[in-house]
């Protein structure tokens, strides 16, 4: 009995550290439309004019975004000089709108580059108690922005008219959760439907040259007649 006691845990042993050992799913040799991303109708506007829009929407306050967040640096590290990446908060219930209500903030001060992974940081790492736009006032304040100037920018037509503008964009892309990527405003992806965030990096370089080699066909055709 006691033999049979010792193969059995040996046998367990093998089967954890095989575990551990196996690699991350790859990813599929063909991306397929409707399983690994979706095709956004109609497609979304955009504003990284000439450039393939890499959109991550997120919130500070959900843990996944906050996990996916050295995934994003390797997204942009990735792109390519005809494509460009940027943030989209997004609010799926009320506690998520002073988080939205400061990036925009963030961004209309000039301070968001420096405070971004911050927050994630003072959120999901250090567990503060950063709920309302005072508090987070706090948070801005804590890195050298005036706490007055903070609140005016959260508070002003011109953050409302951003936040606006992302809850149709969302709604429109058919975002349910976060963190998702929208492409070119025309598909949309996560890390459940790409099989993973490595995939998401794979998936994400797959559609921007997809985009970007649309576009160059009409170019091609339009300078051959020339």
């Amino acid at each position: 009995m006691l033999k049979q006691l010792g193969f059995l845990l040996a046998g367990l042993l093998l089967a954890s550290t095989a575990t551990a050992d196996e690699p991350a799913a790859a990813a599929p040799t063909t991306w397929e439309a409707g399983k690994h991303y979706f095709v956004i109708d109609p497609p979304q506007p955009t504003t990284s004019g000439d450039k393939v829009e890499v959109l991550e929407v997120f919130s500070y306050a959900c843990p996944h975004c906050a996990h996916f967040q050295p995934y994003a640096e390797q997204v942009k590290q990735s792109l390519p000089d005809y494509a460009a990446f940027s943030y989209m908060p997004a609010i799926f219930n009320a506690q998520w709108e002073p988080y939205a209500r400061a990036f925009y903030a963030a961004q209309s001060l000039g301070v968001l580059e420096q405070t971004h992974q911050a927050l994630f940081d003072a959120l999901h790492r250090d567990h503060l108690p950063l709920r309302t736009i005072d508090d987070l006032a706090g948070f801005y304040a804590s890195h050298g922005v005036d706490k007055a100037k903070f609140l005016s920018s959260a508070a002003s037509f011109e953050v409302e008219s951003k936040l606006q503008h992302a809850a149709e964009v969302v709604r429109g892309a058919g975002v349910d959760g976060t963190p998702s990527i929208l492409v070119a405003g025309k598909y949309r992806l996560s890390g459940q439907s790409a099989g993973g965030y490595p995939q998401m990096i794979q998936l994400v370089d797959y559609l921007v040259k997809k985009e970007h080699d649309e576009h160059a066909k009409p170019a091609k055709a339009a300078a051959k007649k020339k």
